[in-house]
């Protein structure tokens, strides 16, 4: 674990600000509390968050690298302008999370056996991003790109599609979808014939 204090330079209202951030790198935090003691705000760089809680915690401004959250509560947490690089979430409860806040660049996520119901990626880019065994109700991918996707395991009940990036896409292992095809990109995107229903249900018509 190496942990050090730098100082950087931004500007707000046209005056100059020095402040100082806190880098850690290689550090474990197991079940720590957040909303009573609040993350630090700084750079951690493959950290791991394990057990922990941010329920409504603020997260602003935190920037995190190649780390992952193991079975953290994250719910309605504040993240405005938080970074996301290369970071994993495994078995975590991620309720209302406004994703369409952080910074968008280099991010880059992957989620296993999350529950990010009412999670909002409007124009976010989750190019190849995988969600595996995700509960994902009425997630809001308003004009995502989710292009080379995977959905495996995913229940999308409710989920918003509209103008969404999906060529590629990989979703056979997901259920409760409902897609307009022609409000959204599905260019060799793969679905299960199963699910099918969810691409025609505009339509009216049924399949049996």
């Amino acid at each position: 674990m190496y942990k050090t204090t730098f100082g950087w330079f931004f500007c707000k209202q046209g005056i100059l600000i020095f402040t100082f951030m806190d880098y850690t790198t290689g550090e474990h935090f197991k079940n720590k509390d957040y909303v009573k003691s609040p993350l630090l705000v700084g750079e951690y760089e493959d950290c791991i968050f394990e057990d922990c809680t941010f329920f409504g915690a603020e997260v602003s401004g935190v920037i995190f690298v190649d780390s992952e959250f193991i079975n953290c509560d994250l719910s309605n947490a504040n993240i405005n302008l938080a970074a996301f690089r290369e970071v994993q979430f495994s078995g975590c409860k991620m309720l209302g999370i406004r994703f369409d806040n952080t910074n968008d660049f280099l991010f880059s996520v992957g989620f296993s056996q999350c529950r990010l119901d009412f999670s909002v990626f409007y124009m976010r880019s989750l190019k190849s991003t995988l969600f595996d065994q995700c509960s994902l109700k009425e997630v809001d991918f308003t004009e995502a790109n989710l292009s080379g996707a995977s959905f495996n395991g995913c229940d999308l009940y409710g989920a918003i599609f509209d103008r969404t990036n999906l060529e590629k896409a990989d979703l056979r292992g997901a259920e409760n979808y409902t897609i307009d095809p022609d409000s959204n990109m599905i260019r060799n995107a793969r679905f299960s014939i199963s699910e099918v229903s969810g691409l025609l249900s505009k339509y009216s018509i049924h399949l049996e």
